[in-house]
């Protein structure tokens, strides 16, 4: 495999990632994970902490054109991130011991609970 098809693959994960986070405001981890298992080849786990290690800036790159057009109350934000805060931590911390197989399922019940909150507003 050449240089340029080894970031190929990644540079596309992480491209569609950035249009989920712009679009929506967050989802990218969503869009990552699956295709950092099947597409870059990480494991379940490596995939899951390097989604949340590329999410990073793109979240803040998000809140950031949010912020300036206007589609950003920093005070309704605020409680909600120190809540994600805690809870990042205590996911952090958790992560390590938790079953592969019930995270992959867990993985697999948020996404099509997004879905389908989505879909039929339920």
């Amino acid at each position: 495999m050449s240089r340029k098809q080894a970031w190929l693959a990644p540079a596309v994960a992480g491209g569609l990632a950035g249009i989920a986070n712009g679009f929506f405001g967050g989802g990218g981890g969503m869009v990552l994970v699956p295709l950092l298992t099947a597409r870059c080849g990480l494991d379940q786990r490596r995939a899951f902490a390097t989604s949340v290690a590329i999410i990073l800036p793109l979240c803040v790159l998000s809140s950031v054109i949010y912020l300036f057009r206007g589609g950003l109350d920093l005070a309704v934000a605020l409680p909600y991130l120190a809540g994600g805060l805690a809870g990042g931590f205590l996911g952090g911390r958790l992560f390590q011991k938790l079953n592969m197989d019930w995270l992959r399922r867990a993985f697999a019940l948020l996404i099509l609970y997004g879905g389908f909150k989505s879909l039929f507003g339920l």
